[in-house]
């Protein structure tokens, strides 16, 4: 039987709460994204995510412990090998990465790009790891003159094409990356992520559109969300939750241009009738302030987010069940502009819990969340996780 009718999960992409016991392995130790946030705010103001019990996980500054939780609390631990986004969506849904994707420090070799080339007709400049920003700063003038594309990497496992919408069409952009994501998809190259990044205006002041696309290998294996759409039931993306996966498993997709418009679908579906998972991703986090080591913007971004929390939880229902997580950290004052290795929280809540929630175990890989969801609606179980919906009172 059916515990709850609707389970929204949100992925707070990269805020984690602290370092991870094996952190050292990742060269991050110290991490502490929350944490190291809430310091360089001198506080953060985050009521509705207070309420719900997250100064109960941990202490952090301006976020204090309350002696009656809304929501069921803990941390989760990564069992997959790597920090990336792909790697800890893919666990959350049941599946483990043993190997980690390959990424490309130094840029992409020489022979891919070449063949790139041959395929598309268009040169490429660039070729290093790199803020989205600077280097349009960079190269976008170049671009706009030439027609080469601006190819670039970060500490994930992608492979980032930007080019000028008026230069080059969204049409031939998402072609030029179908092409790269072809190549890349096996050994030696194993990407894990070709990224559309297409721009607009003029040197000085180029700005990102929201007509990124995602081009994403397929998961290695069934994800619970395979099994849910399998047995006729909803699964709705809202943001980029349907190339994490590469559509497997999504029933219905909504892009967002933003975090804020993601709370919006968010509460959007929570104003539907269906029966199954509503699951979003909130990117901006990691995107436009974890990797560009903006601590104060990140903050600011947390309290707005939890703002707008107050606008979904009256559309929950008492047969609906919300969980917040993360899928790694990003903490903005660590060293480079990488990932970091780090615990993520849990917060499980619903308005059927009356008495409120209390603290569950630690659990030991973010696959719990995906056992969750599976014992749920009664679909089949992946094979990593346990199951923490019997602990929900």
């Amino acid at each position: 039987m059916v515990k709850y009718t609707r389970i929204f999960l949100v992925v707070m992409d990269s805020v984690g709460i602290g370092e991870a016991p094996d952190a050292e392995k990742y060269d991050d130790l110290g991490a502490d994204t929350l944490g190291h946030i809430a310091e360089h705010m001198n506080g953060l103001h985050m009521p509705n995510m207070e309420k719900l019990g997250l100064g109960n996980i941990r202490e952090l500054p301006g976020i204090k412990k309350t002696d009656k939780p809304l929501a069921y609390y803990t941390k989760m631990q990564e069992q997959s090998a790597g920090k990336d986004t792909m790697t800890g969506h893919w666990e959350i849904m049941g599946l483990y990465i043993d190997k980690p994707f390959r990424v490309f420090p130094n840029g992409f070799p020489k022979e891919l790009l070449d063949e790139l080339q041959q395929r598309t007709g268009r040169s490429f400049i660039g070729n290093k790891p790199a803020s989205g920003t600077a280097i349009l700063d960079e190269l976008g003038k170049e671009h706009m003159e030439t027609g080469a594309l601006i190819v670039y990497t970060s500490a994930d496992s992608v492979l980032q094409i930007a080019a000028h919408e008026e230069v080059v069409p969204l049409d031939e952009l998402y072609n030029i990356c179908k092409i790269a994501r072809e190549l890349t998809l096996d050994e030696p190259y194993m990407i894990g992520r070709i990224i559309a990044r297409p721009f607009v205006g003029q040197p000085g002041s180029f700005k990102r559109t929201p007509n990124r696309h995602d081009y994403a290998l397929k998961p290695f294996g069934r994800t619970v969300m395979n099994e849910l759409k399998d047995s006729g039931l909803d699964v709705i993306s809202i943001g980029k939750i349907a190339d994490i996966y590469d559509g497997e498993g999504v029933t219905q997709s909504l892009r967002t241009a933003s975090n804020m418009d993601g709370m919006d679908k968010l509460v959007d579906t929570a104003q539907m009738s269906f029966t199954g998972l509503s699951f979003a991703n909130l990117v901006d986090f990691d995107a436009l302030y974890g990797h560009r080591r903006d601590p104060k913007g990140y903050g600011q971004a947390l309290e707005e987010y939890d703002a707008r929390l107050a606008g979904l939880f009256p559309a929950l229902r008492e047969d609906d069940l919300l969980i917040i997580t993360a899928d790694h950290g990003n903490d903005p004052v660590h060293h480079g502009t990488d990932h970091t290795r780090e615990y993520v929280p849990l917060l499980v809540y619903s308005p059927s819990m009356k008495n409120g929630g209390q603290e569950l175990p630690l659990r030991q890989t973010f696959a719990d969340i995906g056992a969750t969801v599976a014992e749920n609606f009664g679909v089949e179980l992946p094979p990593h996780g346990t199951s923490f919906l019997k602990e929900l009172q």
